[in-house]
């Protein structure tokens, strides 16, 4: 009977987090690869367990162990109807507005059966083995630590074994033949549990006695609020990180995996037996980690290599929430009260993540939802403890001279040079993170020198400039700001530029950071210059810096996704590329993919993909498939500009694959110029049919040939990796 019941809740937890990154990874392309899909995602599968654990935890109550028996079967079983799962031919989304509740409502509509079926296989095996008298059922909960710990072993196949060596489709099928094994296994499951007879029917719920009820009080208000919010907060800490390296690399499932793999981890380590390290070490750890993390997210700054960014996010998350979840465990209730136990706790990992997905875009213009919920890991993993044994003196002393010393650093930092380093925002902040520190072994003393360190980093920000504009959309943060010493204007998606203008009259029609004069973009649309009936289009509108290459007689299409990036391009008090081009260009919003499709054939003379120009890459703008439809639409003599700058990824041998691949030519410049006039170093590949372009002269060698990956590597619509383009140092 054990084997059977724990065959049943590992196989169905691993199938539970198999599909959540394949079936991200199917509807990504939909929504341009936006990070917040994964978030969005994440409210989807995280209601869908809400209903799961609610079934479990009420469908006996109301029903009676054998209906719910009965029911459970059937439930697992519809869902076998709905496999392979797929998305359907021409699905797009809304291109006006937030696509969220979109996305949310197509989900339900193809992935939540089999999803909510599979959530409720955990809570009710669990429920089904405390009902059945054996020697075990009195302390369930290795089933909840063989849930998580298929779940770990899902997530840490897929980005490794999975999505290297498996396409989508396959991927699809070996996922339905799992879920016809699981349909097996509860039928076995709900036939042992029936077979108990009248042992198995006297279930406690409906049926306890009031010695028994005496003996077990439903937990308090307070208790379950305890639970919510023990739950709540990893949760939220989950989302945080994952958007955040998201953002700055690429949305793709191997960065969604990683925090959610260590997430399970601590579930797995809380409710286990071992308790080392202790947590009063856990607790200094977690001080320690914090304060340079709240600087490097209040400040804005950048670490490289980006390993060692990501590494302390992590390590952050990871000690936060492997607390939070020690909490839980130590407050679990006895199996009488199990499932009411694990309905409190998805409930309060529904709350984080919709505060993530939903609240947090509506509330707030940056992503303040993560260092505030980080605030508040803090409190609620100190609060108790050894790391509290200081004295009320000190409890308050501290905070206040940490905003007395935050106030003199910002003055001082206010009256210092303003074209100073980005670095010295930092540099002002170090004794007040010393201080911080030195209040860590109390937790609301810690929490709020934290909270100040924070607020008083963000008003320290001068590294970006005036701040004019800041708008928050399903597709990440944009950002318009004024350099006042170099007389320039930039437009930021998160930490990237994506264009800069000058701000003096008679250079504001020229071209800067990877566009300028003698980047190898702007040396070709500036031969493109001499063929005034030439038809150009840009994927990826950015603040429209190639149209100050347009001449008048040319036709100039940009396709872009996002509706606020749009705006600010088309507003002249921002930018005037668009408005000042002689040639008026015409913008077309929407996914490239999908748009691009609808546009008449062998239109372009030639085709500029700008859209993974950002530190995060919309992968399925750069496959087998994608480079094939840009073909399509390219004149004769026409070419494929991509660009490629990236932090992280190195995207050269992919094109060069691809291009190969379909007999073309792949050619990559590199400019490694930065400068405080606008100019910034990139790297960009053209791709090009037959004899080189006229636009592209021979005479000009700084163009190579492209380093190529090897043809089982080739990024297709139902294959990536991203391990193999990552630089780590």
């Amino acid at each position: 009977m054990l084997i059977v019941f724990t065959l049943t809740t590992f196989i169905s937890a691993t199938l539970l987090f198999l599909v959540q990154p394949l079936f991200a990874k199917m509807v990504l392309p939909l929504l341009g690869g936006a990070p917040a899909v994964w978030n969005t995602a994440m409210v989807f599968f995280q209601f869908c367990l809400l209903g799961g654990y609610a079934f479990a935890h009420f469908g006996p109550r109301l029903l009676g162990l054998r209906r719910h028996a009965v029911l459970q079967v059937i439930i697992v079983a519809l869902p076998l109807l709905l496999i392979p799962m797929a998305i359907p031919a021409g699905t797009s989304p809304p291109t006006e507005g937030n696509p969220t509740f979109w996305l949310l409502g197509f989900m339900l509509l193809t992935v939540g059966a089999p999803f909510f079926a599979l959530s409720t296989t955990s809570p009710t095996i669990q429920h089904w083995l405390a009902s059945t008298g054996h020697a075990r059922s009195d302390n369930p909960y290795f089933l909840y630590i063989a849930s998580n710990a298929g779940s770990l072993v899902a997530l840490l196949a897929y980005p490794v074994v999975v999505e290297p060596l498996l396409s989508l489709r396959i991927q699809q099928q070996f996922w339905g033949y799992g879920y016809g094994l699981i349909a097996v296994l509860t039928f076995f499951s709900a036939a042992i549990l029936l077979a108990k007879g009248k042992a198995a029917s006297a279930v406690a719920g409906p049926n306890t006695t009031a010695n028994d009820a005496i003996a077990e009080p439903r937990p308090t208000g307070r208790k379950r609020a305890s639970w919510v919010l023990g739950a709540f907060i990893p949760s939220s800490l989950l989302l945080g990180v994952t958007s955040f390296m998201s953002s700055e690399v690429a949305a793709v499932p191997l960065l969604w995996i990683v925090p959610m793999a260590l997430y399970l981890v601590t579930f797995i380590l809380a409710f286990s037996a071992w308790r080392t390290p202790s947590d009063n070490l856990l607790q200094r750890i977690l001080a320690l980690l914090c304060v340079p993390l709240v600087l490097v997210v209040a400040l804005s700054q950048r670490i490289q290599p980006i390993a060692a960014l990501i590494l302390l996010n992590l390590s952050v998350f990871f000690v936060a929430a492997l607390l939070c979840h020690r909490r839980l465990a130590d407050s679990r209730p006895t199996s009488r009260h199990l499932t009411e136990f694990y309905l409190w706790l998805s409930t309060g990992g529904m709350l984080g993540g919709v505060f993530n997905a939903l609240l947090a875009p509506l509330l707030f213009k940056s992503h303040l939802e993560y260092p505030l919920v980080l605030l508040l890991a803090c409190w609620y993993a100190l609060r108790s403890g050894p790391a509290t044994a200081t004295s009320t003196r000190t409890a308050l002393l501290l905070p206040v001279a940490a905003i007395f010393t935050s106030a003199l650093a910002l003055l001082w930092l206010k009256s210092a040079n303003p074209g100073a380093s980005p670095s010295l925002p930092l540099l002002c902040m170090l004794v007040p993170a010393v201080i911080c520190f030195l209040a860590s072994k109390h937790a609301y003393s810690f929490t709020a020198s934290l909270a100040v360190l924070l607020f008083a980093g963000q008003a320290a920000q001068t590294s970006l400039g005036r701040q004019l504009f800041v708008e928050r959309s399903f597709f990440g943060i944009s950002k318009v700001t004024e350099d006042s010493i170099n007389h320039l204007r930039h437009l930021y998606h998160g930490l990237t530029i994506h264009g800069t203008q000058s701000t003096r009259p008679e250079l504001r029609r020229k071209p800067l950071t990877y566009y300028h004069d003698r980047s190898p973009s702007g040396r070709v649309l500036a031969k493109l210059k001499m063929i005034p009936d030439a038809s150009i289009g840009v994927v990826g509108l950015g603040a429209g810096s190639l149209a100050g290459y347009a001449v008048s007689g040319q036709t100039w299409t940009f396709f872009e996704i996002d509706p606020v990036v749009v705006q600010i391009a088309s507003d002249p008090r921002y930018f005037t590329f668009l408005s000042d081009s002689p040639a008026p260009a015409r913008v077309v919003l929407g996914d490239a993919r999908l748009t691009l499709a609808h546009e008449q054939d062998r239109q372009f003379d030639l085709l500029v993909i700008d859209a993974y120009s950002s530190d995060a890459i919309p992968i399925h703008l750069i496959t087998r498939e994608a480079f094939a439809l840009y073909g399509t639409k390219l004149k004769p003599g026409g070419a494929i500009l991509c660009h490629i700058s990236n932090n992280h990824l190195d995207l050269e041998p992919v094109l060069g694959g691809i291009a190969a691949n379909l007999g073309l030519t792949a050619l990559t410049s590199t400019d490694d110029t930065d400068g405080d006039d606008g100019r910034r170093a990139s790297t960009w590949t053209v791709i090009f049919a037959g004899d080189r372009p006229r636009f592209l002269p021979s005479q000009d060698r700084t163009w190579e040939a492209a380093r190529s990956c090897r043809p089982e590597q080739i990024w297709r619509d139902d294959f990536s990796s991203i391990l193999q383009v990552m630089r780590w140092k």
